[in-house]
């Protein structure tokens, strides 16, 4: 995360504010466009090649989605925002992959940033910048790559299932957020199961070599899925009491529950948080009870010996006139001493429940 940092800083440094600078690591990707023209009775689903033919359908009377993937082709971006009148500084937030969430509106379009998280194959915590133009009849997404968490909106939208058809661009673009925030709630379901594997390993008092990685990890993990989540209050916030001509007083009832839901999360992440922390607690918890019972077992065998050392160090001092040196059963008499000093000692440890 921090060579990426980094390393847009160094792309944008000393650059005109607007420059349309592309700052993620996915290069390579293709210009993918999918464009949904829809209202109550009529439907169209369309891939182009070129963003010259998206054009038609932002001009054309039904509800269109368009959906573009791939930012770092940004003269594509940048002939769409051109022919949208998209402010420049717009255009730079679309392919800035380090922007956080916001919201800005214009008289014409509101233009919405988020982040759609969710845990590749690898089970590491995957990042996506993704933003929104919402004007009159129309919303176009703004992808880093093709795969995102609208499968179901697409199906909506060609079934005719559910109100999205017969509802305006606002509630599509509420749709398009709803979906985001509900594949929260999976990451963090999924986050949850992480924890709890960890602390059963940790109750167990069997932690492996890697416990303290794997902690430090979910803190990492959890801390940018917060800089993700909270910023997004702020917008939904935004976007429920706004007053712009773009947002229907009806839909500002389903924002209102987007909202919630947008807390509820938080909350989740506020508590997933506090018991990452407390992991590492436990963790050093449980070491320093290891480490006390190495050192109580150790003590209580110098205990024992400390004695039997004290007689062992006299009796072989070199002195001649030791009365009991030359006691005939002196010998046997001393292992007894010993032996019975340690049974003795052993059996007090073991009432004292030391052992």
């Amino acid at each position: 995360m921090g060579e990426t940092t980094h390393s847009s800083v160094k792309k944008t440094l000393g650059l005109a504010p607007g420059s349309v600078v592309y700052v993620g690591k996915k290069t390579s990707s293709d210009l993918y466009i999918e464009v949904f023209d829809y209202d109550k009775t009529f439907f169209e689903e369309k891939k182009l090649d070129h963003i010259e033919d998206t054009y038609i359908y932002i001009d054309s009377k039904p509800i269109t989605w368009i959906n573009i993937n791939g930012l770092n082709h940004t003269e594509a971006i940048e002939k769409i925002g051109e022919y949208c009148t998209l402010h420049p500084l717009i255009l730079e937030d679309i392919v800035n992959t380090q922007q956080r969430p916001k919201i800005d509106e214009y008289e014409n379009y509101l233009f919405v940033v988020l982040k759609m998280l969710y845990f590749d194959k690898d089970e590491k915590l995957a990042i996506e910048h993704i933003s929104f133009i919402l004007a009159d009849g129309y919303v176009i997404s703004f992808q880093e790559s093709n795969g995102d968490v609208f499968d179901s909106i697409r199906n909506r939208i060609r079934n005719n299932k559910g109100r999205i058809r017969s509802m305006g661009a606002d509630y599509l673009l509420y749709t398009l957020m709803d979906a985001v925030v509900d594949n929260y709630f999976n990451l963090i379901e999924a986050m949850g199961d992480k924890i709890e594997e960890l602390e059963d390993d940790l109750f167990e008092e069997k932690p492996n070599d890697d416990i303290t990685y794997d902690i430090q990890s979910l803190k990492r993990e959890i801390l940018k899925i917060r800089r993700a989540v909270f910023p997004l209050r702020e917008v939904v916030n935004r976007l429920e009491k706004s007053e712009h001509k773009l947002i229907a007083k009806k839909t500002q009832f389903y924002l209102r529950d987007l909202y919630d839901h947008i807390i509820q999360v938080s909350e989740n992440v506020e508590i997933y948080r506090d018991m990452i922390w407390g992991l590492m607690d436990m963790y050093m918890t449980t070491i320093s009870n290891k480490m006390n019972e190495v050192m109580k077992m150790l003590t209580i065998i110098a205990t024992i010996f400390i004695p039997l050392t004290f007689l062992a160090g006299i009796y072989g001092m070199n002195f001649e006139n030791i009365p009991e040196l030359k006691y005939k059963y002196g010998y046997y008499i001393f292992w007894c001493v010993l032996i019975g000093i340690f049974i003795s000692l052993i059996i007090y440890f073991k009432r004292k429940k030391w052992l």
